[in-house]
């Protein structure tokens, strides 16, 4: 419950968020940058003319109700929507309203994650069941390929049926890399944001207590605050007096950046400073390619510090004479907050 109303405050999209359900029904995509305050500080270092934050993608997509997975609602078009997502990030209502209407005419958060969880968990068992039916016949014929497949398939199946996520059954690499391409919907990171008043004290034991991954964001507060000036808005934040267990659209959009396994490098100078995503765990050679395809194949050598020690240095010279400026080679694995030259 206010998905839509999250949606436009990340996005400052004019939506639909009427409040009746299914007020979605094509999928809403927006751009969102990243907070970034090491940007700001790294723009006045160098006298940046331009500074460029990184982004993320949201969808808002059409809501989920029992029997989904069976067509009902909306069911079929937000699988098939889920499907092409990274992430799912589940917005559970945990306050009381006379006012705004829940789609199954009461408010509890455990029960509606239960019910995306069942219907997730039961169209992902559907999938599994039709890929086995298929793959049946090649194994049997000794097709290696076919037979690694439906040894991993059938271990899905066995957590799928016991009602636990496909996320729960470990992998090795290899087998990791066979499942790609099934793109199952429980085996998404998911957060779980639960959108509270802002006047409320919350407790992570009265809400969802067996989930560690959620967050508590009153997403009604948030759009208001958007309305102001950031100035005002700041201020406005201050005298609300929220519970320190309440997060912030900023916190949300971190959180949801981390658990795409993203991490960001800096690159700065006189034109512009700016922040590059790449996965987390990539080499010097792959971040490279995020600035342009070329660097990867083209890379030689990369110039490396971690971007408070640059700051601490008071300039790039100072680095060099301390020694913090680092030459990396293709094996380097970029940390999350280098600010990197690239040599191709």
């Amino acid at each position: 419950m206010g998905k839509s109303t999250l949606f436009k405050t990340l996005t400052k999209k004019e939506i639909d968020i009427s409040n009746y359900p299914f007020c979605t029904i094509d999928p809403n995509v927006g751009i969102v940058k990243v907070p970034d305050n090491r940007l700001e500080e790294l723009t006045r270092f160098s006298q940046s003319a331009k500074t460029i934050p990184t982004a993320i993608e949201f969808v808002d997509i059409a809501g989920l109700v029992k029997g989904a997975h069976q067509g009902e609602g909306l069911g079929n078009k937000f699988l098939s929507n889920i499907r092409e997502c990274d992430m799912i990030a589940h917005i559970v209502r945990g306050f009381e309203s006379g006012r705004i209407t829940h789609v199954h005419n009461k408010v509890d958060p455990e029960d509606d994650a239960s019910t995306i969880n069942t219907e997730l968990i039961l169209a992902d068992l559907e999938t599994v069941d039709k890929r086995l039916v298929k793959l049946e016949k090649e194994a049997r014929s000794g097709d290696k390929k076919a037979i690694a497949l439906k040894a991993v398939l059938e271990r899905y199946k066995t957590a799928l049926e016991n009602e636990q996520m496909a996320s729960t059954v470990y992998l090795e690499e290899k087998e990791k890399e066979l499942m790609k391409e099934l793109q199952l919907l429980t085996n998404k990171p998911v957060l779980y944001v639960v959108n509270v008043s802002e006047d409320q004290k919350v407790s992570e034991l009265d809400i969802l207590p067996a989930i560690e991954n959620k967050i508590f964001l009153p997403i009604q507060f948030e759009l208001e605050l958007t309305e102001l000036p950031p100035e005002e808005a700041g201020v406005f934040r201050e005298g609300a007096d929220l519970d320190p267990k309440i997060s912030s659209l900023d916190d949300l959009i971190t959180r949801c950046y981390d658990l795409l396994g993203l991490i960001t490098f800096l690159t700065t100078g006189k034109d512009e400073t700016r922040a590059w995503t790449i996965k987390k765990g990539s080499t010097a050679p792959q971040a490279g390619s995020a600035i342009h395809s070329d660097f990867e194949e083209k890379f030689i050598r990369a110039s490396v510090i971690n971007w408070q020690k640059l700051l601490e240095s008071g300039s790039w010279g100072n680095a060099v004479e301390k020694g913090l400026l680092r030459t990396e080679g293709k094996e380097y694995i970029v940390q999350d907050g280098d600010v990197i030259e690239f040599k191709i």
